[in-house]
């Protein structure tokens, strides 16, 4: 139970450390329009196609992707862990321990994965900034 509780704590500071990390944001193509503002317009462009995206599209959803991928990974170890449990003979034990490693394992890949920008507001993102003379070449 003590493993369990210091596993619990790692991976909220885990979770705390990597939501801080920023969502990615469109690279620009260096056109004649890009050239021509400079990038510091540019990044104020961005933040408010950003701001209009969130208004418009809704918010990011960073921490319901993490969430949803946190029970699934929980959901697929804890079957793991009772198939593995009955044939060992604990299907308490191996559902249990399924679980913490499924859950820990989903939580590692949605926190990797929301900063990703949600599809749609990636193509909101890519059509305002051409609306104001710029290329979206990618996002990082």
């Amino acid at each position: 139970m003590k493993m369990i509780h210091h596993l619990f704590i790692v991976l909220l500071s885990v979770l705390f450390i990597t939501t801080s990390c920023a969502t990615k944001r469109p690279v620009l193509y260096p056109n004649e329009h890009l050239n021509k503002v400079g990038r510091e317009i540019a990044d104020k462009d961005i933040d408010d196609c950003f701001q209009l995206a969130e208004a418009y599209v809704g918010k990011y959803g960073t921490e319901k992707k993490v969430a949803e991928q946190t029970v699934v990974g929980a959901a697929v170890g804890a079957a793991t862990g009772a198939a593995v449990g009955a044939v060992t003979g604990d299907v308490g034990r191996g559902a249990a321990a399924g679980a913490a490693g499924g859950g820990a394992s989903g939580l590692f890949f949605g926190l990797f994965k929301a900063r990703d920008p949600d599809p749609l507001v990636r193509q909101y993102m890519e059509k305002c900034l051409g609306d104001k003379g710029y290329t979206v070449i990618g996002w990082e």
